[in-house]
């Protein structure tokens, strides 16, 4: 506010303003500043995988089979208020992360909060955090978000005791009635191979996949257009 002041300040022409129209412009500096920072934050602790992604820079090239008209009836964000999922599928380089990534973006501008994870990460983590005492916090973490991205799902198989997390995991955000994102390279018929316990898969499954929206992209990869839209390595996985 005071830097706005100062700038009013030093703006010919602007004295001719009344009070209230100077009062306006800083308290409207200061709400946009708020929002920014906000903004900030939120992405922040999102860690989303690429954080640059944007709705305006999505490719609907026809052999990406990316439906245009779902992305905008997905873009008002209702499914995640609704605690719908969201299931990306497809093959490596299809854009799968970036499209994850672009909601994980709409959702922190619209005031939500977004947890972001690498599949094989987490696991990695909870197997530690056996260890050391930190698994609670580690699975508490994923319950508590608007929004829970999971990313390379289905890349290796989940142990019993990685299954039991998920399913813990997947019911309560099911119940508090939270939305999942989750983005893998196998299509959804084959996600039951990576459950090393078919009972709890078939819990988990049933969970992920009621009343969810699914995107099942395909194509060449879309690495080189990403390098050329972000120079400094991110890709659009």
């Amino acid at each position: 506010m005071v830097a706005e002041f100062r700038r009013q300040i030093e703006t010919s022409g602007i004295s001719e303003l009344t009070f209230e129209e100077h009062l306006a412009m800083i308290v409207d500096v200061q709400w946009l500043s708020r929002q920014n920072a906000r903004l900030k934050r939120l992405l922040h602790a999102a860690n989303l995988r690429d954080p640059a992604a944007t709705p305006s820079d999505l490719s609907y090239r026809p052999e990406r089979m990316l439906d245009k008209n779902q992305v905008a009836r997905l873009s008002n964000l209702q499914w995640i208020w609704d605690g719908r999922n969201l299931l990306v599928t497809g093959p490596t380089g299809a854009g799968k992360t970036y499209l994850v990534s672009v909601f994980g973006w709409e959702a922190c501008r619209a005031g939500m909060t977004v947890r972001c994870y690498k599949m094989s990460r987490r696991l990695l983590n909870l197997s530690v955090g056996r260890g050391d005492g930190s698994c609670e916090k580690l699975i508490d973490d994923q319950k508590r978000p608007d929004l829970l991205i999971l990313g390379d799902f289905g890349l290796e198989t989940l142990q019993p005791l990685h299954c039991l997390d998920l399913y813990e995991v997947v019911d309560e955000r099911r119940a508090q009635k939270q939305a999942i994102a989750i983005s893998a390279q196998l299509p959804v018929s084959m996600w039951y191979g990576t459950f090393s316990d078919k009972a709890i898969a078939d819990a988990i499954m049933d969970r992920l996949i009621t009343d969810s929206f699914r995107f099942e992209l395909s194509g060449p990869t879309m690495r080189i257009d990403s390098e050329k839209l972000h120079p400094t390595g991110d890709t659009a996985e």
